[in-house]
């Protein structure tokens, strides 16, 4: 069974005295399990710093971070790191493909990492489902954007992660493809029972979402559902 994620009096401080800044001022929040969360604010506001806390890739100051029972930050550095690997999937802005190894390498890359054996059946699924079957032989510097992000998406999934951590992953792509990606994502969701916590400035994308949480002044402002969002625009 996959494991939830939540925060409890999260807070993270740049800086001392003076300068000092609440990146994240005493955050407490649970992500719901295979749901589509996002996480929504403006420039600054704290939502990239509450995300890469959430995916123990960024200390909190102070606060817990629970992924199922455990504080992963009671963890030392080598614990934190496979939970890294085995337990979160990473999608960014910038892809950040392997450009020397072709995308089949690309997506079990994690797997191959975690020194485990590649599930082929999974695997192909998942290529099958994000329309990648025949470029996997391919290179990223052969593929478009949109193609680049969806192999993303597969080596995000190929760990078979407990939750999906997204952070901006359709800043870099034109609105056609952000759909198609953001349609990709949604039918991972459904189709692999996966969790996905993203970031995202674009309001089209997070009405998609289950679950959408404002930040503000590194606060949460506001939770609500899609059919919240929905009421308000009605």
């Amino acid at each position: 069974m996959k494991k939830s994620i939540k925060v409890k009096n999260l807070k993270k401080i740049y800086g001392k005295g003076e300068s000092s800044v609440n990146a994240i001022d005493d955050i407490t929040l649970e992500i719901e399990n295979g749901k589509f969360t996002a996480i929504v604010g403006q420039s600054g506001s704290g939502k990239s710093t509450l995300l890469h806390c959430m995916a123990g890739l960024d200390k909190p100051t102070c606060g817990n971070v629970y992924l199922g029972d455990e504080d992963i930050y009671t963890l030392n550095d080598d614990k934190l790191s496979k939970i890294r690997v085995e337990e979160f999937g990473f999608i960014f802005q910038s892809f950040n493909l392997i450009p020397v190894i072709n995308v089949y390498e690309n997506i079990v890359l994690p797997i191959s990492i975690d020194s485990k054996t590649v599930d082929k059946v999974y695997i192909d699924s998942i290529i099958n489902s994000l329309g990648l079957k025949d470029q996997i032989k391919k290179f990223p510097n052969e593929l478009s954007g949109g193609q680049q992000q969806r192999v993303a998406i597969a080596r995000s999934l190929a760990n078979k992660p407990s939750i999906i951590f997204a952070d901006e992953p359709t800043g870099n792509l034109d609105s056609k493809t952000s759909k198609e990606v953001m349609d990709m994502l949604c039918m991972c969701v459904k189709d692999f029972n996966q969790t996905l916590v993203m970031i995202t400035h674009d309001e089209k994308i997070s009405t998609m979402a289950d679950t959408v949480v404002t930040i503000c002044d590194g606060k949460v402002n506001s939770i609500g559902t899609k059919k919240d969002i929905q009421q308000v625009e009605i």
